[in-house]
C-alpha cells in the first residue's frame, strides 16, 4: 500500500470540496483559483474518455476529473519540476493513481508525450497573459502559471490540435479580451468552436473570462450560452455553489 505522500515545510495541505479531495500548495508560490474548477463544470467528459490537461500546475484539473468524471484515463503536463513532484504526490494522497497521471516536460517538445496515443479530450487553463502585459508576479513559480513565459496560445492550441484524434474535443478557458485570437488560432489548427461561454464577476458587469468548446475537424456552427456569473453581491452565485456542490447560498466554501 502506498505511504501517504508527506508535505514539506513550504506546503500546505489544502481541502478542495468538490470531490472531497486534498490538494498540496506551495504557501508563497503558486495557488489555484477558481478558473480551473470553472472550466471542469464547462468540460463534458464521457465514460472512456482519454483526457490530456496541458499545463496542468498544482494537477487540480486531473484530480477534479479524475474523482468526477468516468474517464479512463487523465495525463497532466507540466513544465516545472516542483509543481509536478507536488501534483503527483496530491494525486497519491486522493488515491487515483490507478487513473491520473503527471508527466514532467515542455509541451511544447516531443519528449513529455512521446508514446502516448491520441487523446478523446484535450483540456487547458494556460498562462493568460502576453509577454511586456502587466507585472510578473516575483516568484518564478507564479510568473510561470500567468505570463506566456513558456509557451503562448498558439503553443498550447497546436499541441491540443496534434494530440487529438479526429472529432476529438477541446476545452480552455482564457481572458475574454483573447476571445479574437483564440477563434483564429483554433480554426487555424482544425479546432472549430462549437460551444461557448462568457464569464462575468457580476451581472451588468464586463465579461473578464471565457469558456470555449473546438471539436477537431468540426464543421462550423458555434453555441453561445448564457453567461455565467461568479458573483451574487458579495458572495457567490447559486450556480457557483453547485459546481461546489453546495446547495445552500448561506453555507460557506
Amino acid at each position: 500500500m502506498e505511504r501517504s505522500p508527506h508535505i514539506l515545510e513550504n506546503e500546505t495541505l489544502d481541502e478542495l470540496r468538490l470531490g472531497g479531495m486534498k490538494i498540496l500548495q506551495r504557501k508563497d508560490g503558486y495557488r489555484f483559483s477558481l478558473d480551473p474548477i470553472l472550466l471542469c463544470a464547462f468540460a463534458k467528459i464521457k465514460p472512456g474518455d482519454r483526457v490530456l490537461d496541458l499545463g496542468t500546475g498544482s494537477g487540480i484539473i486531473p484530480l477534479i476529473l479524475g474523482r468526477v468524471t468516468q474517464a479512463a484515463r487523465v495525463v497532466g503536463v507540466e513544465i516545472q519540476p516542483e509543481m509536478a513532484d507536488r501534483a503527483r504526490r496530491s494525486v497519491l494522497l486522493n488515491e487515483l493513481q490507478d487513473r491520473v497521471e503527471i508527466v514532467c516536460g515542455d509541451l511544447r517538445g516531443e519528449k513529455p508525450l512521446q508514446g502516448f496515443s491520441p487523446f478523446s479530450v484535450v483540456v487547458s487553463n494556460p498562462p493568460y497573459r502576453r509577454l511586456g502585459t502587466g507585472r510578473h508576479a516575483p516568484d518564478s513559480e507564479r510568473a510561470l502559471a500567468r505570463h506566456e513565459l513558456a509557451g503562448g496560445i498558439d503553443d498550447f492550441i497546436r499541441v491540443a490540435s496534434e494530440r487529438l484524434a479526429e472529432g476529438g474535443r477541446f476545452f480552455m478557458i482564457h481572458l475574454a479580451e483573447r476571445l479574437v485570437d483564440l477563434v483564429e488560432i483554433m480554426r487555424l489548427l482544425r479546432l472549430e468552436p462549437k460551444r461557448l461561454r462568457f464569464v462575468h464577476s457580476r451581472a451588468g458587469e464586463a465579461a473578464r473570462l471565457l469558456l470555449v468548446e473546438g471539436r477537431k475537424g468540426g464543421r462550423p456552427g458555434l453555441e453561445v450560452e448564457a453567461p455565467l456569473y461568479v458573483y451574487e453581491g458579495d458572495r457567490y452565485s447559486l450556480e457557483v455553489l453547485k459546481i461546489y456542490g453546495e446547495e445552500d447560498p448561506e453555507g460557506g466554501l
